[in-house]
Formats: C-alpha cells, sequence, structure tokens
C-alpha cells in the first residue's frame, strides 16, 4: 500500500481551499499508518522537495500524476512502507495485493483513464478517503476541494453522496426483455400434464414438413392422420414461416384445433387435446365466417359424441370448442394497438385476408381471392395539376422508398395474370394511401414478378417503386385522382364541350341572317372545286384517249425525282464545304512541320554488324509505340532516350501498308540521324530497326523544333481521318446525283 501521499505547497492555490493556502504545514493523505509530516518550514526544503531526488536515499520519489494537476506528486522511500518499486509484487506488509494494486493503478499509465469513468473514480476514492477522515488524518471538507474549474458539489456536510455533476436525470438506458408470450397450452392445461407432453414432444423423431407454400390443407390432413396413432404431431418449418414462430403457432392451432405444447428453434409439436375423435375427417370445403379470414376449415365427422361432458381426463374441451377458438384467433389481433385497428378497418373493405401470413399483424388481403375479371373495368383517369411533372425525381423516389419501408403490408399475390380485381382494390386504396405494397407468396410454382408489376402497373397506370422476388410497391402518382373527383372533373369537361357545340351551332345560323361582300368571285380560292377539276382535263387531253392519267404519273414522278435530285445536290454541296474546310486546316498543320533531308554522308556498317543489330533489335522488350499521331516531337525524343542507354531501338508502327511503313522508317532516319536497319512484320504490327551510329553524339536540344508537337499532331490525324470520310460520302452523293439525273432524263424522253 502507498506510504504516504503529500502535495507540496508549490502546488497551485486553486487545488486548495482557503484555510490550507498556508505555508507552515502541507497537506498529508495516509492509508493505515500516520507518518510524521514532511517539514515545510523554509523555502529551500521546499524547493529541494520539487527537484526531485537526486542522491539521497531518503528523498521523495515522483510519480505519474492526474493530467488535471499543475505539479508533481511525490511518493515517500519504498523502506518506511516495504513497497519495493522496482519489484512491486514483492511487499513486506501483510496487505500486498493492496499494495500491488495502487501501485499499479500510479505506475502504469495504460490503466490511467479519462473522462466520466476517471472522475467516478475519483469520487469514489474522496468517499474511502471521507470515511477514513474521522481518525483525524485530514481535516480538509471534501465539498470544498477543487478540480481543475468545477467544485465536486455532490457530497453534503451530512458526509452523503449526492447527484454528480456528469450524471443524468435520465439514468442508465437499459435494454427492455422481451415478454415471453403466454401460449394456449400454458393457459388450459395441467402442469403435471404439460410436463409429460413436453418430455415425449423432446423425443420425437419424425414429423411433418411445411413448405414455403405454408400450413396448406395437405400438411393438416398429414396432422390429423398422425393424430390418429399418437397424441402429439412435429411441425417443422421453413421459410418464411421459420423466421416468426409466434405466427406459426397461431396459423397451426386455428387450423388443426391442437394446442403447440413445445417449440424449438423451428419446430412445434401439436397436442391433439384430451376429447379428439378418432374418427375425424377433414373436410375440404371452406367456409368464411369472419370477414378477417379468407377461409377456415371445419370438421365433419361420423360417430355422434357428447359436447358437453367431460372426458375422463376431466377436460371439457370439444370440437365445438375447438372452432370457437379459431374464430376468436382470427380475430384476437382487435384487441392490437390502434395503429393495426385503423389498418384492419382500412383492409376490411378489399377482400378476404390472407391467415397464413408469415410476418407481424395486421393480415394483408389474399389477392388471389379476389376476382379475375371486373366487368366494365377501365384504367383510372388522370389529370396532372398545372404546372407540375408527373416524373418523380430522384429524390422523390429515395424519399418514396424510405415511406414505404415501414409500411404494413396490403396484398399477397400468387398469380400472374388476370389482376383486374386487385387492381380495383388497389385503386380503392389509393384513395386513402399514396403506396400499394404487395407481397409475393412464397413457395408457388412458376411466379414472375416482372409479369405482374407490368400488368398491374398497365391498370391502373402507376408509377413503379420497387421490383423484386419479395416486393412490388406501386405509387399512385402525382396525376391521380379519386373517383369522385375523376367524375367530376370528367361532367365538367363533357358539359364543357356540349356549350362550346351549341355555341358554334349559333354562330352559323347567325352568319346565314347576313350578306357578307365577297368581292370578285374569280380571285376566290377555287382549289378543288370542280371548276378547278376542268381546268385540269382542259390542260391535258381528253379523258376518253386514256393518256391523261398517264401524263399525271409521269409528271409526279418527274416532281418527286427533281426534288430528291435537290435535296441530294444540297448534300453535296455541304459535304465540298466541309472537305474544303478540313483541307485548308490539314494545309497549315503540314506548313508548320518541316521534314530533314536525309544526310548524304551516311556511316556505313556490314551485313554482319546490320545481322546483329537487327537480331538484337527483335529481341528487345523495350519499344516505342507509333499511334495515330504518327511522327511528332516526342517520338524523336524518345528514340534519343532509348539511345541514351542502347545502341538499338525498336519501333513498332501500327500502319497496315508496308509503303506507308516504309515511307515512316525513311523519316524517322532522317529526323533522328541514326541508320535504318530493317523492317519486319510481327503479330503487333511492323517492327522498325534503328542504329544510332559509331559516332552518336547526345543532341543538346532534346525536343525538336522542325515537327509537330503531341496536340497538333493528334489535330493533323483528326483532320486526315475526317477528310477520308467525308471524301467517302460525298463520292457517294456525287453517284447518287448522277443516277437521279440520268433517271430524270429517261422519265423526261419517255413523256416526250
Amino acid at each position: 500500500m502507498l506510504a504516504t501521499t503529500c502535495f507540496s505547497p508549490a502546488l497551485p492555490t486553486i487545488l486548495f481551499p482557503p484555510s490550507f493556502r498556508s505555508d507552515s504545514t502541507p497537506l498529508h493523505l495516509s492509508s493505515h499508518k500516520p507518518r510524521a509530516p514532511i517539514p515545510a518550514t523554509s523555502t529551500g526544503s521546499q524547493s529541494s522537495l520539487l527537484s526531485g531526488p537526486s542522491s539521497d536515499s531518503n528523498a521523495a520519489i515522483n510519480l505519474r500524476t492526474a493530467p488535471w494537476t499543475k505539479a508533481p506528486l511525490y511518493l515517500q522511500p519504498q523502506e518506511e512502507e516495504g513497497v519495493d518499486l522496482a519489484n512491486p509484487e514483492r511487499s513486506n506488509g501483510s496487505d500486498g495485493h493492496g499494495d500491488k494494486k495502487r501501485y499499479r493503478a500510479l505506475a502504469d499509465r495504460r490503466n490511467v483513464k479519462t473522462g466520466k469513468y476517471a472522475m467516478r473514480r475519483i469520487a469514489k476514492s474522496i468517499e474511502k478517503l471521507q470515511k477514513n477522515g474521522d481518525s483525524g488524518e485530514t481535516g480538509m471538507k471534501l465539498e470544498e476541494v477543487e478540480f481543475g474549474d468545477f467544485y465536486l458539489e455532490g457530497f453534503d456536510e451530512s458526509r452523503t453522496r449526492g447527484r454528480m455533476p456528469w450524471e443524468k436525470d435520465d439514468g442508465i438506458v437499459l435494454r427492455r426483455p422481451k415478454k415471453k408470450t403466454v401460449t394456449s397450452a400454458e393457459l388450459s392445461l395441467d402442469k403435471v400434464l404439460l410436463e409429460r407432453l413436453r418430455g415425449e414432444a423432446s423425443k420425437i423423431e419424425k414429423w411433418v414438413k411445411v413448405n414455403k407454400i405454408g400450413v396448406t390443407q395437405d400438411v393438416v390432413n398429414k396432422i390429423h392422420f398422425t393424430w390418429e396413432t399418437n397424441e402429439l404431431a412435429m411441425l417443422k418449418f421453413d421459410v418464411p414461416l421459420c423466421r416468426n414462430m409466434d405466427r406459426a403457432r397461431e396459423i397451426v392451432e386455428m387450423k388443426t384445433g391442437g394446442m403447440v405444447v413445445w417449440s424449438k428453434k423451428n419446430a412445434h409439436v401439436v397436442y391433439r387435446g384430451c376429447n379428439y375423435p378418432l374418427g375425424l375427417k377433414l373436410s375440404t370445403k371452406m367456409q368464411v365466417d369472419s370477414p378477417y379470414c379468407s377461409r377456415t376449415p371445419f370438421l365433419e365427422t361420423d360417430t355422434d359424441f357428447s359436447l358437453d361432458e367431460p372426458d375422463e381426463g376431466g377436460s371439457n374441451r370439444s370440437i365445438n370448442n375447438n372452432v370457437d377458438e379459431w374464430g376468436e384467433a382470427s380475430t384476437s389481433f382487435l384487441s392490437g394497438s390502434l395503429y393495426e385497428r385503423e389498418t384492419d378497418r382500412l383492409l376490411d373493405d378489399l377482400g378476404p385476408r390472407f391467415i397464413d401470413w408469415w410476418m407481424h399483424k395486421p393480415l394483408p388481403v389474399d389477392a388471389d381471392m379476389l376476382p379475375e375479371v371486373v366487368p366494365g373495368y377501365m384504367p383510372p383517369y388522370r389529370r396532372c395539376p398545372p404546372f407540375t411533372n408527373p416524373k418523380l425525381t430522384d429524390a422523390e423516389l429515395l424519399y418514396l422508398r424510405k415511406l414505404a419501408h415501414p409500411l404494413p403490408t396490403h396484398f399477397v399475390l400468387g398469380r400472374n395474370t388476370k389482376l383486374q380485381g386487385l387492381a380495383a382494390a388497389i385503386l380503392k386504396l389509393w384513395e386513402k394511401s399514396l403506396i400499394a405494397k404487395i407481397a409475393l407468396k412464397w413457395g408457388v410454382p412458376n411466379t414472375n414478378n416482372e409479369q405482374m408489376a407490368c400488368e398491374l402497373k398497365s391498370l391502373t397506370g402507376g408509377t413503379l417503386l420497387l421490383r423484386n422476388k419479395f416486393f412490388i410497391i406501386l405509387y399512385r402518382g402525382k396525376d391521380f385522382l379519386p373517383v369522385g373527383v375523376a367524375n367530376s372533373i370528367i361532367q365538367r369537361e363533357t358539359e364543357l364541350q356540349r356549350w362550346q357545340l351549341h355555341e358554334e351551332n349559333s354562330r352559323l345560323k347567325a352568319s346565314e341572317l347576313f350578306c357578307f361582300d365577297t368581292g370578285n368571285l374569280e380571285e376566290r380560292a377555287k382549289a378543288g372545286t370542280l371548276s378547278d377539276f376542268k381546268d385540269i382535263t382542259m390542260e391535258y387531253e381528253d379523258l376518253t384517249t386514256g393518256s391523261t392519267e398517264s401524263k399525271l404519273q409521269a409528271d409526279a414522278e418527274k416532281g418527286k425525282i427533281i426534288r430528291e435530285l435537290k435535296k441530294q445536290e444540297r448534300r453535296l454541296s455541304i459535304l465540298d464545304f466541309k472537305v474544303e474546310k478540313s483541307t485548308k486546316e490539314l494545309t497549315k498543320l503540314n506548313a508548320s512541320c518541316r521534314h530533314v533531308e536525309p544526310d548524304a554522308d551516311q556511316e556505313l556498317i556490314t551485313n554482319e554488324e546490320r545481322i546483329c543489330f537487327r537480331k538484337m533489335g527483335l529481341k528487345m522488350h523495350s519499344c516505342l509505340t507509333l499511334g495515330r499521331r504518327g511522327i511528332f516531337d516526342g517520338v524523336i525524343e524518345g528514340l534519343h532516350q532509348h539511345w541514351k542507354h542502347r545502341e538499338v531501338v525498336k519501333v513498332i508502327s501500327m500502319q497496315r501498308a508496308f509503303n506507308q511503313v516504309l515511307s515512316t522508317a525513311k523519316s524517322l532516319e532522317a529526323e533522328s540521324g541514326g541508320i535504318l536497319i530493317s523492317v519486319d512484320k510481327l503479330n503487333e504490327g511492323y517492327a522498325i530497326i534503328i542504329f544510332r551510329g559509331k559516332n552518336y553524339r547526345r543532341p543538346l536540344r532534346s525536343v525538336s523544333k522542325n515537327l509537330l508537337t503531341k496536340g497538333k499532331a493528334l489535330r493533323r490525324s483528326l483532320e486526315t481521318q475526317r477528310i477520308g470520310s467525308l471524301k467517302f460520302f460525298a463520292n457517294q452523293k456525287r453517284q447518287k446525283v448522277s443516277e437521279l439525273q440520268l433517271e430524270l432524263e429517261n422519265v423526261h424522253d419517255s413523256g416526250e
């Protein structure tokens, strides 16, 4: 345990109340044994104490201090308390473990924690010191101690701890444990019987598999068949019911009339009941007694039995009671929250409910039970408000998707086509909700969500927000109008059209009563009149000869050819103008490039040297590639960079014609001043091997001033390509013009 912790008088005065800010006696905080205080009557002793121990064994030891302290903390030598700082695990005292913990808390920097946790630890330490303060070791009031810029006001004069400044009013927030659901078996069965049934249920090895489609009639028949020989039947659920076993238990108890007595993971064990008749037959008929359930199976028996008399086990359960319990289970969600009740009230008017729903309540509407064809159904009338874009922006689409995520599911769908009944229900839902959320049934074969979404979109005219293998979400659209509003608008537009027709008829009647001066009748337009037809027939030959019709066709064909000829000539003129413009631009670029003539006094190399340099160049992995820009100043600079480290350079040209490659090789030889070795055909293109020469010297200017820059070389390549394509299309237009002129001459000759 720490021997003595002393605060030097040289500490800042803010750490001590006014009653302890004297220079006579420092404050001593001891654990067990009161030690003699360190004399601090002289300034020299204080300065020597603060300066730390030098060579004296009895000097105080400087320890690490908290971040908020303004001066070092000193500890008395280990000989006084039996603490070995070099080996803290050794202790001479009886309470060595406490000493080790306190020493490690002070000496180990990794254990230092700040923030609320550190302040809480400090408060606990002060509280411990307060309890030990009755022995006279300290005379300081803890409520007057200051830490930094705030006071510890959590301790009053009655020495009871109050609320600390960092403690909040709300306290510690803990996660509320999930409340266990009380099953019907726990409420109705005896504990001894329930324990026996659970023990037997844990040993069952055979079960009935419940597929994705849910608890179907086939599953119910298998359960009743198992109950003929055994009072327990095990069910194992596949997705999606295995994700909500509470809902699976409700469905099983509702459809079979039994009670779930044991559950584990994705398995339920159903008890048939004490009064279960062994001659029970399950009817395939369905009854819709409750507006919240789409179908409820009922039982038929071959033998009569008592419904009110208890059995040997003393239970009064009967078939009628089971049927009543099914109805109660189907309507039990009426006691839910207000939100669930309002949603149920909204979905009640849309159609029968889907009792095999695998998620939480409320139960959605079974869309497969809705009519396939609705007589006289038509897509709704839509009218977008003025100054409104009917299309959704990305932000609006994201907002609507977030809005649709927490909404309950409205419909459950399993068929792909004949969805007019569902479309009518969606239109009715859209009058109170912006979004219609449709889930797809699990386990139904040959479902196609894309076909479902397309048909619903065409029937309703809504906007598709989301479509996947689980959900289809439809937005009613900005231009959606309720039925009442749409009928009012249609009626108003019909009335306006009727008044417009009435006004037009009145205007015609009024115009007949007045006579207007039309001027000269010959100046009036006569196109399409009888006189116009007579003029046309007079212009040509007699109708009886049969040549008038042929002349009309010839003139029409001639006019068509003339129009096409003018159109092609106009396009040809545009192409010629573009060719001329590109030619001028290319001429300017070529004028700024001055090619160097090959040197007449060139070095000579032997055939052996040429073969050797050719082999060296072909084996080289590093090379220069000539692209669409051709030869520009950067290519020549790259050649000299290669020649800085090696004698031969390999240039790969992407040109296809050998004549062009040979011209490029000669240009490179002239511009660089090297010696052309060979031009070889490779898989990646033509390889041009150039030797730098035996008397090679690196040029002073690395950039050639007579060649084009990289940007101008690209422009030259583009202009060359543009001229080629323009000339090609211009040649086609000229051929087309010549063909039209020849055809026009033939038509003219045939007409004459």
